[in-house]
């Protein structure tokens, strides 16, 4: 199949989502069009089925902002044309669908290219919280051929929220086990903490649902009662409250600010604890790869992250802001041997059991296929 892929570039479970399909999918002999305002962050490598289109765009003086939006439609039209494309993928509602519908427009109604859309979180849980888009990402959803969602919680979130009868499919996301895998790193886990100390860490976007305070006064616990250190891996709005508030504990030598970092495979192997304390979170992408690294999670019940973590099995989840239980299950794990190698032994399992990249990627073929069945 001919397949184009649009979704955000940046660092994010979306975007690191639709690369890793893309990838997968020219692996299995599809050729895969990557349609972007720039090269996503997880591509990292060359393919002979893989081609990135990127998006120029022009700007006017008339025009306060530059024409992104209907820059991407049209370069989406130009290569289902010239690439022949069978299916246009697009991740995010907004813009991403909107531009597939738009770009479909152009085409003509009996273009033969289909539309899969698929939700991922924000796209409903924030921007569809504003009443003036609500209707742009109905749009965007209804006029797509198939609507799928990375989690049970979302499909029935969006249904709820945006008032529509059209079936949402969920697909889970999923990892790559032979990269995200349980290996022994002591270089680099030395480059962090001690033989004796426990290494926490947590991965995300630093925005405000993601609660930076919880996870500092969590690891603050833990640091009280067994020796341990944190990775703190990312960048955006609350980083400087994040600092302030390393400060004001006082664990400035215990806490290690990571930064941005694109390949955290190495990170996840280091690390005996994830931290996830969200209160809003589609799927979990990160508790997933922390478990394919056979790596429990201690979070919160928020979301889609209940459909990822098995609790008491491969983690332990509380209600969003219950700092005092998080940290006490953490404390549990850290200071039990064989209930901690239990439960590292089955994050591995579920991961590979459940959100196998092979199996996900199946999925969505079978998707694609189905409409290009109809088609014909």
């Amino acid at each position: 199949m001919r397949i184009g892929i649009s979704c955000y570039p940046t660092l994010g479970g979306s975007g690191a989502v639709a690369t890793e399909l893309g990838k997968a999918l020219a692996h299995k002999g599809h050729e895969v069009h990557f349609i972007v305002a720039d090269i996503p962050f997880r591509l990292g490598e060359f393919h002979q089925n893989i081609f990135i289109h990127e998006m120029d765009t022009v700007t006017y003086p008339v025009l306060r902002t530059p024409p992104h939006d209907f820059s991407l439609a049209a370069l989406m039209a130009d290569v289902i044309v010239e690439r022949e494309l069978d299916i246009l993928h697009t991740h995010y509602a907004l813009p991403f669908a909107v531009c597939g519908f738009l770009a479909r427009q152009m085409l003509g109604d009996h273009h033969p290219v289909r539309h899969v859309t698929t939700l991922h979180g924000t796209d409903i849980t924030v921007l569809a919280q504003d009443k003036s888009l609500m209707n742009v990402i109905r749009l965007g959803i209804e006029k797509s051929d198939v609507v799928t969602a990375v989690s049970r919680d979302l499909a029935r979130q969006t249904s709820d929220l945006i008032q529509i009868d059209k079936p949402i499919m969920p697909i889970y996301n999923f990892v790559d086990t032979d990269q995200f895998r349980p290996v022994h790193r002591p270089l680099v886990r030395q480059c962090f903490a001690n033989p004796d100390e426990h290494l926490l860490l947590h991965i995300s976007n630093f925005r405000r649902v993601k609660r930076l305070p919880d996870v500092l006064n969590v690891f603050d616990q833990v640091s009280r009662s067994v020796p341990a250190r944190l990775m703190l891996v990312g960048e955006g709005p609350d980083l400087a409250l994040a600092h302030e508030m390393v400060r004001s504990l006082h664990i400035e030598d215990k806490v290690h600010f990571l930064g941005r970092q694109d390949e955290v495979a190495e990170l996840f192997a280091c690390a005996d604890l994830l931290l996830l304390p969200s209160e809003k979170e589609s799927f979990g992408l990160v508790a997933l790869e922390a478990m394919a690294s056979g790596v429990p999670v201690i979070g919160s019940t928020a979301g889609g992250i209940p459909e990822v973590v098995a609790h008491g099995e491969t983690g332990w989840l509380a209600p969003v802001g219950d700092v005092d239980g998080m940290a006490k299950y953490a404390i549990s794990l850290l200071q039990d041997n064989g209930l901690y190698r239990k439960f590292s032994e089955n994050a591995r399992a579920r991961a590979v059991s459940l959100f196998n990249v092979h199996d996900k990627v199946a999925e969505y073929e079978a998707v694609y296929e189905s409409l290009l069945g109809n088609r014909k």
